[in-house]
């Protein structure tokens, strides 16, 4: 089941169902108004929404054509967003890059991190940039939406509790963590709003692609027209979307539409690409002694899209621009 949230000019927009082709969809607004809404009650909901999903594939009820334009992002604001950093690979380079050292437990004890989530920006919305000397990132990742999920959930239940997942941009300011991390109370500033995929899909969409809590798949990113990269995102997650939930879980239980980040993807081979500006200037660092690539400015664009072995574009695509705003 693939689902979306039309722009209606309400906060949470308007829930719809969308043909697994994405090319059409159909309202869902009389099963729930909102994916939220759907998720707040998802056990009695999801037989209804599934039903409107097949009458959907099988051309059963009315359609209009999608206009990822017109769509937000599935969950427009949300009640918690929380990054994890599940590629060993990208915390040594990035760390690399600003001069820090992994952690002792980077191998047994996941990073993670809580992000602003009451306003989200939509797959084509702007990346805003108020001051381009911040160092503006994008970060090409995969998300999960969860049901409510009581504390002390293990790994091994945490399958029960996944009810979405999507792709996500985490844009990062890179020149506003240092001085952030140095007053050992993390990441704030250099978090602003992060956008995510047109389409938010059941984890039985995915078929053998979700194994384990893992996707095993490539996630494309291409920027400013040429390819940037196309990690596979499954073999190298350290720790699983499973393994993630049970670490926040620890203390804390959560609610419907919390959604969990898997971190950047990323892959030792160097000819997958990157996820992110980041650790291609690591990596340039690495191998010629100099920084080369800059950060985002004006006018540059990022797109950022998962297709399966057929070429299906699973979550639709991510596509954004980046432009000077705001007060710096």
């Amino acid at each position: 089941m693939k689902l979306a949230t039309l722009r209606d000019g309400s906060r949470d927009g308007k829930l719809i169902v969308v043909r697994r082709d994405n090319a059409v969809y159909a309202p869902a607004d009389a099963i729930a108004p909102s994916l939220q809404a759907a998720l707040d009650d998802w056990d009695n909901l999801e037989p209804a929404l599934k039903k409107l999903a097949g009458q959907v594939e099988a051309g059963e009820v009315a359609t209009s054509p999608v206009d990822i334009g017109a769509l937000h992002s599935p969950l427009p604001r949300a009640y918690e967003w929380i990054d994890g950093s599940a590629y060993i690979n990208h915390i040594v380079l990035v760390r690399k890059a600003r001069g820090a050292e992994p952690p002792e437990t980077l191998e047994t004890d996941p990073l993670v991190y809580q992000g602003g989530s009451g306003v989200l920006l939509a797959p084509t919305d702007d990346i805003p940039i108020p001051n381009p000397a911040w160092g503006c990132d994008f970060e090409s990742e995969v998300a999960i939406v969860l049901g409510d999920t009581p504390q002390g959930t293990r790994a091994d239940e945490a399958s029960g509790y996944v009810r979405l997942v999507m792709l996500v941009n985490d844009v990062t300011f890179r020149n506003l963590i240092p001085a952030e991390l140095a007053k050992s109370f993390g990441f704030f500033q250099s978090k602003p709003a992060s956008a995510f995929s047109p389409f938010a899909v059941t984890p039985d969409e995915l078929g053998d692609a979700w194994q384990g809590g893992r996707l095993h798949l490539p996630l494309r990113t291409t920027y400013n027209g040429a390819l940037f990269g196309d990690p596979q995102a499954g073999p190298e997650m350290h720790f699983s979307f499973f393994q993630l939930v049970e670490h926040v879980c620890k203390t804390r239980a959560y609610t419907a539409g919390t959604i969990i980040g898997s971190g950047t993807v990323s892959n030792r081979d160097r000819a997958r690409g990157s996820s992110c500006l980041a650790e291609k200037r690591m990596i340039e660092k690495i191998e010629t002694g100099e920084f080369t690539t800059p950060f985002m400015s004006a006018g540059d664009t990022v797109s950022i899209e998962m297709l399966d072995k057929s070429g299906h574009n699973i979550f639709g695509t991510i596509a954004q621009r980046a432009v000077e705003s705001g007060r710096a």
